[in-house]
């Protein structure tokens, strides 16, 4: 079909105005975003359409944000973290609520400790990983990986799904021991952590999902939150026991670059 020097005007001023307007919904929104790749830099958008706090959808899941503190691998707070809560699109903090519904009758909590990063994070860790003088909690972090082949072995990267939005870091808690036993194992006590064999962000392979070398106990409960978070629509990193991205995340190819902060 061919278009007239009329039709085709009116078809730029339409698309135009449909430009500005999507530029004005994206002004308006929420906040929060970040990502990176090791062989090119990820196109980095300032502002994300429809994060939420977790707290508002999910209050029953635990939070311990590590990286507004000095407990992580770097050992002090890390860039773009203003406040220690948990922010995700809003199809994962639904999610999350669904879940934590779930284990709330069976004497279990989620717990997070990373929900969406930012940008700026995901450079300061970059700079981090380049700079081999600064190895402070290597012997609690990655105390059989050399520093140097941190970046070979894919523990640090310039790109990260948590900057999407829709990647969480997560163990489960025990809020009722007796009422967990069913579903569980190991030791267990009211408030403790179920036992997953290593800590979060231990640079080993002792944190693959399912390294045979670990105790038949957390091989169990390893799986055991491999299915519950599967059934409810998310994806295991194999590398990491407590890292999951949600299948059908609402940004796939975009990563947020604002700071995290409480509202």
């Amino acid at each position: 079909m061919a278009f007239s020097p009329q039709s085709n005007t009116a078809l730029l001023n339409k698309s135009a105005a449909l430009a500005v307007a999507l530029l004005l919904i994206a002004g308006c929104a929420q906040k929060v975003g970040t990502g990176a790749s090791s062989d090119a830099k990820p196109a980095v958008a300032k502002v994300a359409a429809d994060l939420v706090p977790l707290a508002t959808l999910a209050p029953g899941v635990k939070q311990d944000m590590r990286y507004v503190t000095k407990h992580n691998f770097m050992g002090r707070p890390i860039a773009g973290y203003e406040a220690g809560v948990c922010w995700l699109s809003r199809p994962a903090a639904e999610s999350l609520a669904g879940v934590q519904k779930e284990l709330s009758s069976n004497g279990l909590a989620l717990k997070v400790f990373d929900c969406y990063r930012p940008q700026a994070a995901v450079d300061d860790f970059v700079r981090w990983g380049r700079d081999m003088s600064d190895q402070l909690n290597k012997d609690m972090y990655y105390p059989r990986v050399p520093k140097s082949e941190l970046f070979k072995r894919g523990y640090i990267a310039e790109k990260s799904g948590h900057s999407r939005a829709s990647t969480v870091d997560m163990t489960l808690q025990v809020i009722d021991a007796k009422r967990a036993s069913k579903l569980v194992r190991g030791p267990l006590a009211d408030g403790i952590e179920v036992d997953m064999g290593t800590p979060f962000d231990m640079f080993d392979e002792q944190s693959h999902t399912d390294n045979p070398k670990q105790s038949p106990d957390v091989q169990h409960n390893r799986r055991w939150l491999r299915t519950l978070m599967q059934r409810n629509g998310w994806k295991n990193l194999p590398e990491e026991w407590w890292h999951y991205t949600l299948v059908s995340e609402p940004y796939p190819a975009q990563y947020f670059n604002v700071p995290v902060r409480s509202n």
